[in-house]
């Protein structure tokens, strides 16, 4: 985490009016009594969906650098299975040295990028798996595996090819190369050219550590112990916001097992949208577990209602099956109450 006290300090003193794109980009309608203005949108690769795992973490961060990208003019398209393969091929290998730890594919939006600078990345279009693949189903016979081979005493190297194998057989063979512009690349060259170490930060905002200073976010789904920069909500949403306006995306985790996050209907609102969400409200909130980490999107821009009220503009990997064609509409309140946190460019100001 390298972002400064000053530049916290810097964006309690910004104003939510500093606009960079005043222009309307399109209008769009929702059934019922939703009707949205896009103040900013970021350009996006497709919404793909996640099927039949917990890859939320790895399909929002990577859609984060994808859109990040393309705002910079270059295009690329990553493949969440790649990575997915050898977060799996991680734990498969610490599961047979320790013996105690299921096998997941949950995670949070910070491990992303550290899954890139051990193991590289792959372009979507050269290696991704069929859209029914079960991960359920193949974290259970990656287990069985595993623990097989742990008490047959049969080796390390012996047990890591089985899984390969069989990793093959539901996610495909990784390539050796990534061929891209008529050059040659390991996947290691690959993601460093796509994401640089420490280019995110990632903040939270929560009262039960000091504001200012970096805590191990306490979800079950943190299995690295990252730390995440804690400031209050203001300022957090502050940057999210600059962050918008500047043309970069941000990473968002949280909370969506709310009735009022309705994918079908495109749209994420608390139950009462006239009252403020303070810092203590969310404090409340998290520590009575009713905002818990849930799941995570990209938020790729910024909206407003007939009301005039705040919206974010999230894509999400449930496949596009909405009247957003995969979008969401994230009212203010709701990001404000549900967050649990987001990650964005370290030189955001």
């Amino acid at each position: 985490m390298r972002i400064s006290i000053k530049l916290i300090v810097t964006a309690l003193c910004l104003t939510l009016t500093t606009a960079c794109n005043k222009k309307q980009i399109q209008t769009d309608n929702t059934p019922g009594i939703y009707h949205f203005t896009n103040e900013v949108l970021l350009k996006t690769t497709p919404v793909k969906s996640q099927g039949k795992s917990n890859l939320c973490w790895a399909y929002a961060m990577l859609a984060t650098i994808e859109t990040e990208h393309l705002m910079q003019g270059d295009s690329v398209d990553l493949s969440t299975d790649y990575v997915a393969y050898m977060y799996l091929r991680e734990q498969a290998q610490q599961r047979y040295m320790r013996g105690n730890q299921p096998l997941t594919t949950r995670g949070t939006i910070t491990m992303l990028p550290q899954l890139l600078y051990r193991y590289g990345c792959e372009p979507y279009q050269t290696f991704h798996a069929n859209p029914d693949a079960d991960y359920n189903a193949l974290l259970h016979v990656l287990q069985t595996t595993v623990d097989s081979h742990r008490q047959q005493h049969a080796g390390l190297q012996r047990m890591m090819k089985e899984v390969d194998n069989r990793l093959e057989e539901v996610l495909g063979i990784v390539p050796r190369f990534v061929f891209m512009l008529s050059c040659e690349y390991t996947p290691h060259e690959f993601a460093h050219s796509v994401c640089r170490q420490h280019e995110y930060t990632a903040l939270t905002s929560f009262n039960h550590h000091p504001f200012g200073k970096p805590f191990e976010l306490e979800v079950p789904d943190n299995y690295y112990h990252d730390t995440f920069l804690n400031m209050p909500i203001d300022t957090l949403q502050t940057m999210v916001d600059q962050s918008l306006r500047q043309g970069h995306p941000v990473c968002w985790e949280g909370d969506t097992s709310e009735r009022g996050f309705d994918f079908s209907n495109g749209i994420a609102v608390t139950d009462d949208e006239e009252q403020p969400v303070t810092q203590q409200a969310r404090q409340r909130a998290f520590e009575r577990f009713q905002t818990t980490d849930d799941h995570c999107m990209a938020i790729i821009g910024l909206a407003h209602d007939q009301q005039g009220r705040k919206y974010y503009i999230c894509k999400n990997s449930w496949g596009r099956n909405n009247p957003y064609h995969g979008w969401m509409y994230m009212s203010e309140n709701y990001f404000r109450l549900k967050t649990i946190a987001v990650s964005l460019k370290s030189e955001i100001r």
